[in-house]
């Protein structure tokens, strides 16, 4: 055991090997050795652990170590014995002990072998617990990851906001608490709800100068994290997903395409999760997928990239979760994929909580897309975020500053929002201004008499996405203030007020814009109508189709539609490999209608000296959904339709969508059984025979021929046997 008479600088050799302490790292320990509470805010590998594992070391008694996840614990804990002769000299208490482990874990404190003690908020709250600290000597209190105690806070956790009753009831000692992340808002609420106004607060800079920060818009995700992934082949990395599905689908669809990887989320019991998470550790696997479950104080420091299939719903989960990548100040990746659909799904998950908590959830989701969609450098933008003035115009490791966006002349625009700000008594958040500024008279607009003002529609030559950026660069870049506490409301700074009073030359970029892409739909690419990138090709592959439907007295839809069609002149498929790959197109389809197709292309590719992009070939998951295999199986038995959807829970409506789904990916289903007890022969073949020549799959189109005598449920059961007898 460390003697308490040693230095600060002696005891970290002598426990930890290392000569020298890293920024404030050596301050802040001297501050838990003065007795006095402390706050720090450092990023992830910055050294945070050691600022209160030190201390403890050297202090008489037991330091008591808040901390919000069980693998975490286990994680520091292991680290601590690496480095000790006694086994004892740390320990945790939570849930996942047995009752021989946790006496064990009370006779080595009460005996004076552990110095630190890790415990989980609600471990706090057993009497108990609470009974045993009592009686014994505690040196000091730390709460890691303090951003859960504030509502602001990416993370927030209810139990956090009680800590510090807790704390009194057990016995008065000083506090540290220490965050990776936190803007000022939540480092006010955190040090107020702590009750620790007094602390010595020790900030380091946000800026990891070895991070390179990418968005990309949400199109053909599973392709684009494939290629992302091999290109960084043998090198360590993380996958966030939002969901845990979505977490499984990807570890499943990475592993198929040759890529070692393992699922980690909250829903796995503690043993799986605590075996996936050494795996990655050990580096017997690549990559680890996930839910922001994983990654707490993970002292993993050779992760080189980490990727988000979702963008986060904060911008703390954002910078908390990159800040994974590069702790060891080497290459780290950070890659985003974004499309705004995902954000209105995320805020229809605040639907039905407390008013207040949609406006801080709906706030943060806002600032989310301002940093997703701005042009400027996204490092000056987050650092800015987190109160740290970023001096540089050029990162040189950020998609902005290395391709950079054509700059505009924003003098006159700029004056326009100040003065929309101003005149509507800088009390409104940005969606008004620009709503005043486009003349759209929203309830809001108009419950605020917004459309009697003078300036209202001044701006209506520009849309609400052009507005909104200048309004991001003009907080950012000073002339507005953005006010937390009344969510986001705009007011004139200074400097604001100063440019109103005498306009000049000003340069701001052109923002980006994801409005195109719909988010997350299976990781299909989205095609649109009208979309096709070679309009050359799409008119001889529409002639190909045309002339191939001919031949095979089929409408030409029934081979591809125009949406696969579209895509194929932006992919230039010419192995029936890549046509599968293409929406829509599914094994069976490919291999029936393709080879025409590909040699079409192949063709054209070579005699226009097309370079094509390197394709990854995605492999999916053969039915991948439990759903899905149940369905086929259970079909294969002839069980009823309506039995099959009942048992997992589905509406016929949502029943068939996965039968579609099935159909589409080209597997044959036989439901003859079912339809000829719900459909007489006659009507089954009437309604095959207008499939046979319509020129639309359309059901209304269907359901308006027919003239309503048979229901939407009966054209789409036929229109999956027409499919899959047909064009499968």
């Amino acid at each position: 055991m460390i003697n308490v008479d040693l230095t600060p600088k002696v005891a970290l050799e002598q426990f930890f090997g290392f000569k020298k302490f890293k920024g404030e790292q050596e301050a802040i320990i001297q501050s838990v050795l003065d007795g006095e509470n402390t706050f720090v805010i450092m990023p992830t590998g910055g050294g945070k652990s050691l600022c209160y594992q030190l201390p403890a070391l050297m202090m008489e008694g037991t330091a008591i170590v808040v901390s919000p996840l069980i693998a975490l614990m286990k994680n520091q804990v292991d680290a601590l014995r690496g480095f000790s002769e006694e086994e004892g000299v740390a320990h945790f208490l939570n849930s996942s002990l047995t009752r021989n482990e946790t006496l064990r874990v009370r006779q080595d404190i009460t005996e004076g072998r552990t110095k630190i003690l890790y415990v989980a908020p609600e471990s706090l709250t057993k009497k108990e617990n609470t009974e045993f600290l009592r009686d014994i000597k505690i040196s000091f209190f730390a709460i890691d990851e303090a951003h859960c105690i504030s509502e602001w806070g990416h993370d927030f956790r209810p139990e956090y906001r009680r800590l510090r009753a807790i704390f009194n009831d057990i016995k008065g000692v000083p506090v540290i608490a220490l965050t990776a992340t936190a803007t000022e808002k939540v480092q006010e609420d955190i040090l107020k709800n702590l009750d620790i106004d007094d602390a010595r607060v020790y900030k380091d800079s946000f800026n990891r100068p070895n991070l390179h920060y990418e968005i990309r818009p949400k199109k053909d995700v599973q392709r684009e994290i494939i290629r992302f992934i091999k290109q960084h082949s043998g090198k360590s990395g993380i996958v966030y997903c939002l969901s845990r599905k979505k977490v499984e689908e990807m570890a499943e669809m990475l592993n198929v395409n040759g890529i070692k990887a393992l699922p980690y989320h909250a829903g796995m019991d503690a043993g799986q999760r605590a075996s996936h998470q050494d795996q990655f550790l050990m580096e017997h696997v690549d990559v680890i997928v996930a839910t922001i479950a994983f990654g707490m104080g993970i002292d993993k420091p050779d992760v080189r990239f980490v990727i988000h299939h979702d963008i986060p719903k904060s911008l703390e989960s954002y910078y908390q979760e990159t800040g994974r990548a590069g702790r060891d100040g080497g290459e780290g990746k950070c890659v985003a994929f974004y499309a705004y659909k995902d954000i209105e799904k995320l805020e229809k998950f605040l639907q039905g909580k407390p008013v207040a908590e949609q406006e801080i959830g709906r706030q943060l989701l806002a600032d989310t897309v301002s940093f997703a969609e701005t042009s400027m450098c996204r490092r000056r933008f987050l650092l800015y975020y987190f109160g740290e003035v970023y001096d540089k115009d050029n990162c040189k490791c950020c998609d902005n500053c290395l391709t950079p966006r054509e700059q505009f002349e924003a003098k006159d625009d700029l004056a326009l929002v100040l003065r929309a700000v101003k005149e509507s008594k800088e009390r409104h958040r940005s969606k008004f201004i620009c709503d005043l500024l486009t003349g759209t008279e929203t309830s809001e607009i108009k419950n605020y008499k917004g459309d009697k003002l003078k300036i209202f529609g001044e701006g209506d030559a520009k849309d609400n996405h052009y507005w909104m950026a200048i309004v991001r660069q003009a907080v950012v870049g000073g002339f507005l203030h953005k006010d937390i506490e009344t969510y986001g409301n705009l007011s004139l700074t200074d400097s604001g007020k100063k440019f109103m009073a005498k306009p000049v030359s000003i340069k701001f970029v052109k923002e980006r814009d994801y409005s195109d892409y719909e988010g997350d739909t299976d990781d299909e690419p989205i095609v649109r109508a009208g979309a096709a990138a070679d309009e050359k090709l799409m008119a001889m592959l529409k002639d190909l189709r045309r002339a191939q439907a001919q031949k095979l007295k089929l409408q030409p839809w029934v081979l591809f539609q125009d949406p696969s069609l579209e895509e194929m002149t932006m992919r230039y498929p010419i192995t029936i490999d890549e046509l599968t790959q293409i929406t829509g197109v599914g094994p069976g389809k490919a291999q029936k209608f393709g080879k025409p197709f590909i040699e079409l292309i192949a063709k054209y590719v070579d005699e226009n000296d097309i370079e094509r992009e390197a394709e990854v070939t995605v492999r999916n998951v053969v039915n991948k959904s439990g759903n899905k295999v149940h369905i086929i199986q259970n079909i294969d038995k002839r069980v009823p339709l309506d039995a099959v959807a009942r048992s997992k829970n589905l509406s016929m409506p949502a029943f068939l969508t996965e039968l579609e789904s099935i159909v589409m990916s080209g597997t044959k289903l036989d439901i003859n059984y079912y339809l000829n007890d719900v459909l007489e022969a006659d009507a089954q073949q009437e309604i095959m025979d207008y499939f046979r020549s319509a020129e639309t799959d359309d059901l209304e189109t269907a359901f308006k021929e027919f003239d309503g005598d048979f229901s939407e449920e009966e054209l789409r059961m036929m229109r999956l046997k027409f499919m899959s007898e047909v064009a499968n």
